[in-house]
């Protein structure tokens, strides 16, 4: 090969950063996936995220929980007991004496043994002797009570909770609106983790063509150098120069295709796939450059906005919200508790109409009041450290606001410098393909050693590289920035 040919070669590889695409593995050709449809199967399949979801539907329960707590409860009380022993009202039969209506005084007298003589009551042990008796048998009130059953169907209104009832619901429903900011946070990291794994893949399959290309330069120059030093016009040293720089640049591009592997399986496993799925990309092969906007085009931001946009700002918020319920949960077990209660209750056997084997019941209704009035200060404590709390909560919401403003900076300073290395790569990358161009037509002419045109293509490997990682980085802070900012749409 002459060394026109190197040189045609030379300015064709240089104009090139990337070859057609390729798949890894044995897969069949597939549709191209883009970021947006990553974002889409990541958030699908998310563990996290699925656990931020059910604990939404969590706190949305316990908010039903809490309303139900306004409204009457109704519940139903039933059982049934086995007595061994029945209950007797009487140890033996009852002797009782018995009265008689007295004409004379018109009143009842009862009929006692009297003196014939002196008419006086006949007393044994000082009680008068009863010449009349009514006999009550023992049995009579002897009653079957081995089977006992018994219910109650029972309601209970609260009218005043010394304000818990209404601070859990307000309680709950800030917990279910935090569930669902958590939600939202949780959602754009997953989104970041993907836009990382993406362009992971992109930037190292754009140095995987670029090291290829860079092994094939090498390569062409090494037979050329051969040629060379077969007819005299290079020496051996030259060749082994050349032959070391083959073998070093063929390591680096095996390093490259097994960080691709990798970063594939990393992309797979974001997205909810097997570690083992391969899967081209969109932006695999197409010119990356001048997809975003620039830092200015996002225009100015009010701090504000952005706390109210931030879901992590919006939670903490809400948290400081619910340690201000929880602190009027705590003051309620201090004041009176007011409940109205109704209920019908039934046994068998019963006693409404005397003793019967039959089940009877009947209604009661009432109030239900309780007043604390001595703890010994726990009720107290208990508020005062719920007070403690929401304190607490606010001071994390203030140290949140000052770090969410630094962050804002920096995710700005970070999107500016990624835009100024990306433009200071395109005019290094500009520079290289000219440097390398010089070098071989000057190798072409024999005023350059083969060191001087591997040179060049360092150079050129590394403008390349480099603005390859400049571009990537460019996307990854746009995305960062807008996380920052709270506009990242997902």
């Amino acid at each position: 090969m002459n060394l026109k040919s190197i040189f045609t070669l030379l300015l064709a590889a240089a104009g090139s950063l990337t070859s057609t695409a390729q798949t890894y593995g044995a897969m069949p050709p597939q549709a191209a996936v883009s970021l947006d449809s990553c974002r889409a199967m990541a958030l699908r399949s998310n563990k996290q995220l699925m656990i931020s979801r059910e604990r939404m539907n969590t706190a949305h329960y316990q908010n039903k929980e809490a309303f139900a707590a306004y409204l009457p409860a109704i519940d139903f009380t039933g059982g049934y007991a086995y007595n061994q022993r029945q209950i007797a009202l009487l140890g033996e039969d009852a002797m009782l004496p018995t009265k008689t209506f007295d004409l004379a005084t018109q009143s009842y007298q009862y009929n006692i043994v009297k003196n014939p003589v002196t008419g006086e009551p006949v007393l044994n042990n000082g009680s008068p002797i009863p010449s009349e008796v009514a006999v009550i048998p023992k049995d009579a009130m002897t009653f079957d009570t081995h089977n006992v059953f018994f219910g109650a169907l029972t309601l209970t209104q609260p009218i005043y909770m010394g304000g818990k009832i209404v601070a859990m619901n307000k309680l709950t429903k800030f917990a279910e609106q935090l569930a669902g900011q958590l939600n939202i946070r949780e959602a754009e990291n997953v989104v970041y983790a993907v836009d990382a794994a993406y362009w992971q893949v992109v930037s190292l399959k754009a140095k995987h063509e670029l090291a290829k290309s860079y092994v094939n330069l090498l390569d062409t120059l090494q037979r050329n150098v051969r040629m060379m030093v077969e007819n005299g016009v290079a020496t051996k040293s030259d060749q082994l120069s050349v032959d070391v720089k083959l073998n070093s640049a063929q390591v680096d591009l095996v390093k490259v295709e097994n960080g691709l592997k990798l970063s594939r399986m990393a992309l797979a496993q974001v997205c909810g796939l097997p570690v083992d799925t391969t899967f081209p990309l969109v932006d695999e092969d197409a010119d990356i450059s001048g997809v975003c906007a620039s830092p200015e085009a996002l225009g100015g931001y009010n701090m504000e906005e952005v706390y109210d946009r931030r879901p992590d700002i919006r939670a903490l918020e809400l948290a400081s919200d619910i340690a201000g319920q929880q602190k009027n949960v705590a003051r309620a077990s201090m004041l009176p508790n007011l409940a109205l209660i109704g209920a019908y209750s039934f046994s068998n056997p019963n006693l409404n109409d005397g003793f019967k084997k039959k089940f009877g019941g009947g209604f009661s209704v009432g109030v239900a009041l309780t007043v604390p009035i001595w703890h010994w200060g726990g009720n107290y404590a208990k508020y005062k450290a719920a007070e403690s709390a929401q304190v607490i909560s606010r001071l994390q919401l203030a140290d949140a606001r000052d770090m969410v403003e630094l962050q804002v900076n920096q995710a700005l300073q970070q999107t500016q410098e990624a835009y100024t290395t990306y433009e200071m790569t395109s005019v290094n990358l500009k520079k290289a393909d000219e440097n390398l161009r010089t070098a071989t037509l000057a190798y072409k002419e024999g005023v350059a050693t083969p060191n001087n045109v591997m040179e060049a293509q360092t150079a050129w490997l590394k403008a390349h590289s480099e603005q390859i990682d400049a571009m990537v980085g460019v996307r990854l802070c746009d995305t960062y920035l807008r996380k920052a900012l709270g506009t990242l749409a997902y």
